[in-house]
C-alpha cells in the first residue's frame, strides 16, 4: 500500500552542515533529485538569502559536497540561485537507501539544523527497508510521520511505527526490558536483534515517542497532504 513518510535527519549527519554554519540565513529548496547511474544522485536546489560568491565559498569548504555547478539565477530582486550538487559518498549512501527501496522525494526542507524529507513509497515494507538501510550506515533518522493510502479516500490510514521500531519495542517487552528490575540489558537485547545497542536505543526512543504522542492525542503518525 502506498505510503508517504516524513523523515528527519540532522544536517551534521546528512548534508550541508558546514554550509549552513557559514551562512546561517541561507535557505534551501530542493527542486528535484536526478539519479545518475545506480550509485549517484544529483540534487537540483535553489539557495536563497546569500550571494553566489558566499554560497560557493561555503560549498567549496563543505565536506559533504563533492562538486557543484551554478545553473542559473532568479531574475527577481531577491537573491536566489539554482545549483546542481553532487554529494560525497556518505550522503549519497543515504539517498541511495531511499531510491534503492523504491522511494520518491516529494519535498525536502531545512530548519533548525534538521533536514525534513517527505517521501513516497509504493509499499510500507520499502519504507521500513530504507530506514533500516539508513540506520545501518550509522546515520540517525527519525520517522516523524507516516500515513498509508486508504482504498476509498486517499491518504487516511495512520501507521505509526515502522517495522523495525515495532519489532524492537515488541521484543523489548517480551524479553522484560521494561520490567523492574529489567530482565535483559540493552546490549543483550541488541545482540539478539543483531543490531548495535546505539541503533536499538534510537529505535526504542522513537517508538516510545510515537506511542506517547498517541496517548496525548497528538498523533505523530498523521501527515497532512496538499
Amino acid at each position: 500500500m502506498t505510503t508517504i513518510a516524513e523523515l528527519s535527519l540532522s544536517t551534521a549527519e546528512f548534508a550541508l552542515a558546514e554550509t549552513f554554519d557559514r551562512l546561517p540565513e541561507l535557505e534551501v529548496r530542493v527542486e528535484s533529485v536526478v539519479a545518475e547511474g545506480p550509485a549517484r544522485t544529483v540534487p537540483l536546489v535553489w539557495f536563497t538569502h546569500a550571494d553566489h560568491d558566499a554560497i560557493e565559498v561555503a560549498l567549496e569548504a563543505d565536506p559533504t559536497v563533492a562538486d557543484y555547478q551554478r545553473l542559473l539565477e532568479n531574475t527577481d530582486e531577491e537573491m536566489e540561485w539554482f545549483y546542481r550538487l553532487e554529494y560525497d559518498e556518505d550522503v549519497s549512501s543515504v539517498c541511495q537507501a531511499v531510491y534503492a527501496n523504491g522511494g520518491t522525494l516529494l519535498d525536502a526542507q531545512v530548519a533548525d539544523d534538521q533536514w525534513t524529507l517527505r517521501l513516497l513509497f509504493p509499499e510500507r515494507e520499502e519504507l521500513s527497508d530504507a530506514v533500516s538501510a539508513i540506520e545501518d550506515s550509522s546515520t540517525r533518522v527519525d520517522v516523524r510521520r507516516m500515513v498509508e493510502a486508504g482504498q476509498d479516500e486517499g491518504l487516511e490510514t495512520t501507521a505509526a511505527l515502522t517495522d523495525p521500531q515495532q519489532e524492537a519495542i515488541a521484543e523489548a517487552y517480551r524479553q522484560g526490558y521494561y520490567d523492574v528490575p529489567r530482565e535483559i540489558s540493552l546490549e543483550e537485547l541488541a545482540s539478539e536483534l543483531d543490531i548495535s545497542h546505539q541503533a536499538l536505543s534510537e529505535r526504542l526512543r522513537r517508538a516510545n515517542r510515537v506511542l506517547a504522542s498517541e496517548q496525548l492525542d497528538e498523533p505523530a503518525g498523521e501527515l497532512a497532504t496538499d
